[in-house]
Protein backbone atom coordinates (compact mmCIF):
# COMPACT_ATOMS: atom_id res chain seq x y z
CA UNK A 1 0.00 0.00 0.00
CA UNK A 2 1.39 3.46 -1.00
CA UNK A 3 0.28 6.37 0.89
CA UNK A 4 1.64 8.87 -1.16
CA UNK A 5 -1.43 11.32 -0.73
CA UNK A 6 -1.53 10.89 2.72
CA UNK A 7 -0.30 13.50 5.52
CA UNK A 8 0.29 11.78 8.72
CA UNK A 9 0.29 13.19 12.42
CA UNK A 10 2.63 10.92 14.99
CA UNK A 11 3.00 11.91 18.37
CA UNK A 12 5.76 10.32 20.50
CA UNK A 13 7.87 10.09 17.30
CA UNK A 14 11.43 10.63 18.85
CA UNK A 15 12.57 7.19 19.51
CA UNK A 16 11.31 3.89 20.45
CA UNK A 17 7.62 2.55 18.36
CA UNK A 18 6.95 6.52 17.44
CA UNK A 19 10.11 6.29 15.44
CA UNK A 20 9.50 3.41 13.59
CA UNK A 21 6.09 4.57 12.62
CA UNK A 22 7.78 7.49 11.24
CA UNK A 23 10.10 5.54 9.32
CA UNK A 24 7.81 2.99 7.77
CA UNK A 25 4.65 5.80 7.31
CA UNK A 26 7.35 7.75 5.26
CA UNK A 27 8.80 4.56 3.43
CA UNK A 28 5.28 3.88 2.05
CA UNK A 29 5.39 7.42 0.68
CA UNK A 30 3.36 9.37 3.09
CA UNK A 31 3.91 12.93 4.35
CA UNK A 32 4.76 12.89 8.07
CA UNK A 33 4.03 15.56 11.09
CA UNK A 34 6.44 14.04 13.56
CA UNK A 35 6.50 15.33 17.34
CA UNK A 36 8.82 14.58 20.60
CA UNK A 37 8.83 16.20 23.93
CA UNK A 38 12.32 18.25 22.37
CA UNK A 39 12.75 19.57 19.14
CA UNK A 40 16.18 18.11 19.02
CA UNK A 41 14.63 14.03 19.71
CA UNK A 42 12.21 15.09 16.32
CA UNK A 43 14.77 16.34 14.38
CA UNK A 44 17.20 13.44 14.55
CA UNK A 45 14.21 10.88 13.20
CA UNK A 46 13.64 13.93 10.83
CA UNK A 47 16.79 13.01 9.43
CA UNK A 48 17.04 9.43 9.48
CA UNK A 49 13.62 9.75 7.26
CA UNK A 50 15.49 12.08 4.63
CA UNK A 51 18.70 9.40 4.75
CA UNK A 52 16.20 7.39 3.40
CA UNK A 53 15.52 9.68 -0.08
CA UNK A 54 12.25 11.11 1.54
CA UNK A 55 11.64 15.19 0.15
CA UNK A 56 12.60 17.36 2.51
CA UNK A 57 9.33 19.19 2.11
CA UNK A 58 7.60 15.91 3.13
CA UNK A 59 8.86 15.44 6.50
CA UNK A 60 8.50 17.96 9.57
CA UNK A 61 9.49 17.98 13.03
CA UNK A 62 8.03 19.77 16.34
CA UNK A 63 8.48 19.60 19.97
CA UNK A 64 5.28 19.04 21.92
CA UNK A 65 4.34 17.81 25.14
CA UNK A 66 1.62 16.21 25.55
CA UNK A 67 0.96 16.86 29.57
CA UNK A 68 1.19 20.67 28.32
CA UNK A 69 -2.56 21.81 26.34
CA UNK A 70 -0.51 25.42 25.60
CA UNK A 71 1.84 22.80 23.99
CA UNK A 72 -0.35 20.63 22.34
CA UNK A 73 -2.26 23.78 20.96
CA UNK A 74 0.95 24.66 19.63
CA UNK A 75 1.96 21.91 17.49
CA UNK A 76 -1.39 21.51 16.06
CA UNK A 77 -1.32 25.17 14.90
CA UNK A 78 1.89 24.40 13.47
CA UNK A 79 0.88 21.96 11.38
CA UNK A 80 -2.36 23.64 10.35
CA UNK A 81 0.05 25.99 8.78
CA UNK A 82 1.08 23.31 6.69
CA UNK A 83 -1.74 21.90 5.59
CA UNK A 84 -4.92 21.68 5.12
CA UNK A 85 -5.97 18.66 6.53
CA UNK A 86 -4.73 15.54 8.48
CA UNK A 87 -5.80 12.45 6.98
CA UNK A 88 -3.87 10.00 9.89
CA UNK A 89 -3.05 10.81 13.43
CA UNK A 90 -1.19 8.28 15.29
CA UNK A 91 -1.55 8.67 19.07
CA UNK A 92 1.61 7.00 20.45
CA UNK A 93 2.77 9.46 22.90
CA UNK A 94 2.21 8.00 26.63
CA UNK A 95 4.66 7.69 28.81
CA UNK A 96 6.02 4.45 30.49
CA UNK A 97 5.95 3.89 34.37
CA UNK A 98 7.23 0.91 35.35
CA UNK A 99 6.16 -1.11 38.75
CA UNK A 100 3.57 -3.40 40.27
CA UNK A 101 3.84 -1.73 43.55
CA UNK A 102 1.62 1.22 43.66
CA UNK A 103 3.93 3.12 45.98
CA UNK A 104 6.78 2.94 44.11
CA UNK A 105 6.33 5.70 41.90
CA UNK A 106 6.29 9.33 43.00
CA UNK A 107 3.13 12.01 42.53
CA UNK A 108 4.89 13.84 39.87
CA UNK A 109 5.38 10.09 38.38
CA UNK A 110 1.88 9.64 38.40
CA UNK A 111 0.57 12.93 37.06
CA UNK A 112 3.06 12.74 34.43
CA UNK A 113 1.93 9.27 33.55
CA UNK A 114 -1.64 9.85 33.27
CA UNK A 115 -1.26 13.28 31.57
CA UNK A 116 0.68 11.75 29.04
CA UNK A 117 -1.17 9.10 28.50
CA UNK A 118 -4.76 9.97 28.89
CA UNK A 119 -4.89 13.88 28.62
CA UNK A 120 -2.40 13.92 26.32
CA UNK A 121 -4.53 11.62 24.18
CA UNK A 122 -8.03 13.39 24.04
CA UNK A 123 -6.10 17.01 23.94
CA UNK A 124 -4.25 15.82 20.78
CA UNK A 125 -7.00 14.26 19.41
CA UNK A 126 -9.31 17.70 19.69
CA UNK A 127 -6.25 19.65 18.52
CA UNK A 128 -6.33 18.11 15.22
CA UNK A 129 -9.73 16.90 14.49
CA UNK A 130 -10.29 20.39 12.61
CA UNK A 131 -7.92 19.48 9.95
CA UNK A 132 -9.06 15.72 10.50
CA UNK A 133 -12.65 16.85 9.43
CA UNK A 134 -11.17 18.19 6.42
CA UNK A 135 -9.81 15.09 5.03
CA UNK A 136 -12.18 12.68 2.88
CA UNK A 137 -10.29 9.61 4.56
CA UNK A 138 -9.76 10.28 8.11
CA UNK A 139 -8.17 8.06 10.53
CA UNK A 140 -7.14 8.33 14.28
CA UNK A 141 -5.09 5.43 15.36
CA UNK A 142 -4.64 4.92 18.76
CA UNK A 143 -1.81 2.95 20.80
CA UNK A 144 -3.06 1.57 23.29
CA UNK A 145 -1.66 -1.90 25.43
CA UNK A 146 -2.98 -4.94 26.75
CA UNK A 147 -2.81 -2.70 29.74
CA UNK A 148 -5.94 -0.93 28.76
CA UNK A 149 -8.07 -4.44 28.47
CA UNK A 150 -10.48 -5.08 31.23
CA UNK A 151 -8.62 -8.06 33.18
CA UNK A 152 -5.71 -7.49 32.15
CA UNK A 153 -2.83 -8.53 35.19
CA UNK A 154 0.10 -9.92 33.15
CA UNK A 155 2.33 -6.91 32.47
CA UNK A 156 4.81 -5.06 35.22
CA UNK A 157 3.66 -1.59 34.75
CA UNK A 158 2.41 0.29 37.33
CA UNK A 159 -0.86 0.99 38.30
CA UNK A 160 -1.07 4.79 36.72
CA UNK A 161 0.10 3.40 33.55
CA UNK A 162 -3.08 0.82 33.47
CA UNK A 163 -5.05 3.88 34.55
CA UNK A 164 -3.61 5.60 31.87
CA UNK A 165 -4.64 2.86 29.19
CA UNK A 166 -7.90 2.44 30.81
CA UNK A 167 -8.54 6.09 29.88
CA UNK A 168 -7.38 5.65 26.55
CA UNK A 169 -9.20 2.82 26.00
CA UNK A 170 -12.99 4.57 27.44
CA UNK A 171 -12.04 7.59 25.26
CA UNK A 172 -11.31 5.51 22.18
CA UNK A 173 -14.33 3.47 22.59
CA UNK A 174 -16.91 6.73 22.60
CA UNK A 175 -15.42 8.44 20.03
CA UNK A 176 -15.49 5.65 17.40
CA UNK A 177 -19.32 5.84 17.83
CA UNK A 178 -19.49 9.63 18.13
CA UNK A 179 -17.13 10.11 15.25
CA UNK A 180 -18.78 7.41 12.49
CA UNK A 181 -21.28 9.47 11.00
CA UNK A 182 -18.33 11.81 10.47
CA UNK A 183 -16.72 9.20 8.32
CA UNK A 184 -13.67 9.45 11.29
CA UNK A 185 -12.31 5.88 11.90
CA UNK A 186 -11.07 5.08 15.02
CA UNK A 187 -8.48 2.64 15.05
CA UNK A 188 -6.73 0.95 18.60
CA UNK A 189 -4.30 -1.66 19.08
CA UNK A 190 -4.12 -3.09 22.70
CA UNK A 191 -0.54 -5.05 22.30
CA UNK A 192 1.43 -6.75 25.10
CA UNK A 193 5.08 -6.19 25.19
CA UNK A 194 6.60 -6.11 21.48
CA UNK A 195 9.96 -6.41 20.30
CA UNK A 196 10.26 -3.44 18.77
CA UNK A 197 13.91 -4.15 16.19
CA UNK A 198 15.03 -1.28 14.26
CA UNK A 199 12.69 -0.24 10.92
CA UNK A 200 15.74 0.62 9.36
CA UNK A 201 17.43 -3.26 9.36
CA UNK A 202 17.60 -5.49 5.99
CA UNK A 203 15.64 -8.06 8.16
CA UNK A 204 12.89 -5.89 8.71
CA UNK A 205 10.58 -7.37 6.04
CA UNK A 206 12.31 -10.55 5.96
CA UNK A 207 12.87 -12.30 9.70
CA UNK A 208 10.61 -15.09 10.03
CA UNK A 209 8.14 -14.96 12.81
CA UNK A 210 6.39 -17.93 13.85
CA UNK A 211 3.16 -18.29 16.63
CA UNK A 212 6.60 -19.33 18.99
CA UNK A 213 8.09 -15.60 18.74
CA UNK A 214 6.98 -12.05 20.63
CA UNK A 215 4.81 -9.87 18.83
CA UNK A 216 6.82 -7.32 16.45
CA UNK A 217 6.72 -3.94 15.96
CA UNK A 218 6.24 -4.77 12.44
CA UNK A 219 3.40 -6.80 12.91
CA UNK A 220 1.84 -3.66 14.68
CA UNK A 221 2.73 -1.74 11.90
CA UNK A 222 1.06 -4.35 9.34
CA UNK A 223 -2.04 -3.84 11.39
CA UNK A 224 -2.30 0.09 11.49
CA UNK A 225 -1.51 -0.13 7.46
CA UNK A 226 -4.02 -3.18 6.90
CA UNK A 227 -6.87 -1.10 8.60
CA UNK A 228 -6.18 2.26 7.49
CA UNK A 229 -5.95 0.62 3.88
CA UNK A 230 -9.42 -0.95 3.60
CA UNK A 231 -12.10 0.74 2.03
CA UNK A 232 -14.06 3.36 3.89
CA UNK A 233 -17.16 0.98 4.90
CA UNK A 234 -15.13 -0.94 6.58
CA UNK A 235 -14.53 0.44 10.07
CA UNK A 236 -11.99 -1.54 11.98
CA UNK A 237 -12.53 -0.80 15.74
CA UNK A 238 -9.43 -2.65 17.62
CA UNK A 239 -6.52 -5.05 17.07
CA UNK A 240 -6.14 -7.23 20.38
CA UNK A 241 -2.90 -9.64 20.68
CA UNK A 242 -2.70 -13.02 22.39
CA UNK A 243 0.62 -12.93 24.25
CA UNK A 244 2.97 -15.57 24.19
Amino acid sequence: MTLEHHRVVITAAGRDFGRTLALRFAARGAEVHLSARTLEAAERVREEVLAQGHAADRVHAFACDLTDPASVREFAAAVAARTDRVDVLVNNGSRYQHGADLLSASDADVVDTLASGATGTVLATRAFLPLLLNSDKPDIVTMISGCGETGHHRSDAHDAFYAAKSAQAGFTEILSRRLRDQGVRVISLYPPDFDNHDPLSPAWESAPRTARDPLTAQSLVDCILFAIGQPRDCFIKSFHFEQV
